[in-house]
């Protein structure tokens, strides 16, 4: 193997631990539970929203240069905002949460039923304060050994559910459109938004290793996505379909954490649960850490350093221990709608850093951003308010979860119609 597959192999396996965190473990089997015989589709539709979506936003931000770049031709201060929102929501508002109440659920309630989810989102904060305080190599160290071990683990469980199935495959969907509710759920994981946080690692480690050329990074990065997807493939395929043979044992009704715990230990015993908590425990645990780190990091950063990043990191893990005690399936049903309209205008934005320097119109990402996100809106808070938005569902693209795409090419369109100032460059 030459020096570039080597290096795409290594990156390869970063995009995998980055996109693959121990919380997203909880989606594929439910969305398998609630497909039924349309596994395959719901797949599809959440391999989709989530890898490829991911992967796209990977190379949108090799176009740019810098994961700001995608972002920055809307203006200074739509693009704060903007990314403001991403980092709110792969941190304390639900991402960081979703990892204490994934430990809670997963590791802790299949063990014993004496621990106070209070008393425990004090003890996992604290952790996580500590860790975030104080430069340690065990968290690193920890990450390394634990993805590995998380990977092995799920292939273990996925050829056992696979040789010897729990139950037959339901023969009808328990959900009325399979595809949109599998978009839902890659909408949940989170990886597009946190891939414009965490894309300059990859960049970063492509150039150290060497390659500085525009073409060199593009196949370096193209090589660790098909790295990445295949892996990301095989486990997310496995879990929906282990899901998909649990439809003689529960609805739609059970939690998706309950789903997991029962799935492991009908496969592989009570010592299983054991081995599988502890595993998801730590791994969620250091995606706390990494993430508190990161939203710390990046608004200490655009306070040019007024907030001092150890007050931040306080208030990130005050504000996550709160949140965490809503329970998994409460986090959710919050972050269904915050996505729902943070996703199209981050994805239209994404779409149009791919064309590089070919479109110097800033009105373009300006109009196309804004008629994403009035969709988006009007398809979120038209019913919370009692608003009759049913003409969305005319659409083209709607009951796949992307009618807000027409809408939003049409605007970019009509701003390409608007005149550029003379000042105005290609990145602000």
């Amino acid at each position: 193997m030459n020096k570039r597959g080597k290096d795409s192999l290594i990156i390869g396996f970063a995009l995998f631990s980055m996109f693959f965190g121990a919380g997203n473990v909880i989606f594929p089997p439910y969305l398998g539970l609630g497909a039924g015989n349309q596994w395959t589709l719901g797949f599809l539709g959440y391999y989709i929203a989530d890898v490829g979506l991911a992967l796209l936003s990977m190379f949108a931000i090799l176009r740019q240069g810098s994961p700001a770049g995608v972002t920055a031709r809307i203006g200074k201060i739509p693009a704060l905002v903007l990314m403001c929102s991403i980092v709110l929501c792969i941190g304390p508002m639900l991402a960081i949460p979703r990892t204490a109440a994934t430990i809670y659920e997963t590791s802790l309630l299949p063990l014993t039923d004496g621990i106070s989810p209070v008393a425990f989102s004090v003890v996992f904060f604290l952790l996580v304060l500590v860790l975030c305080l104080r430069e340690s190599a065990v968290v690193d160290i920890v990450g390394k050994i634990l993805t590995p071990a998380l990977l092995l683990g799920l292939l273990i469980l996925i050829v056992v559910g696979v040789a010897s199935p729990l139950g037959p495959v339901a023969p009808q969907p328990m959900v009325e459109n399979v595809v949109s509710t599998g978009i839902e759920a890659g909408y949940q994981t989170m990886d597009v938004l946190a891939t414009l946080i965490f894309g300059y690692i990859i960049l970063k480690s492509a150039r150290k290793k060497g390659h500085t050329e525009w073409k060199d990074q593009a196949k370096v990065v193209a090589g660790a996505s098909l790295v990445a997807g295949i892996g990301l493939l095989v486990v997310y395929l496995g879990l929906t379909y282990l899901g998909a043979t649990m439809g003689s044992f529960f609805d739609l009704s059970v939690d998706r954490t309950h789903l997991v715990s029962a799935i492991v230990r009908k496969l592989l015993g009570q010592g299983g649960i054991v081995l599988f908590a502890v595993v998801v425990a730590l791994a969620c645990l250091t995606t706390a850490v990494g993430l508190v780190s990161a939203c710390a990091d990046y608004f200490c950063g655009i306070s040019n350093g007024r907030v001092p990043y150890t007050v931040l990191v306080c208030v990130i893990c005050l504000f996550s221990a709160i949140i965490s005690n809503f329970g998994i399936n409460e986090i959710i049903a919050v972050s269904s709608p915050i996505l729902n309209v943070v996703y199209p205008p981050t994805l239209m934005l994404i779409v149009l850093a791919l064309f590089g320097g070919r479109l110097k119109n800033p009105w373009i990402f300006r109009f196309g951003a804004i008629g994403a996100l009035v969709v988006s809106l009007l398809k979120t808070a038209g019913p919370l308010l009692c608003w009759d938005v049913s003409f969305l569902s005319y659409l083209p693209l709607d009951s796949f979860g992307f009618g807000w795409v027409i809408p939003a090419a049409l605007c970019a369109l009509a701003g390409a119609l608007i005149p550029m100032k003379q000042k105005e460059t290609l990145v602000p």
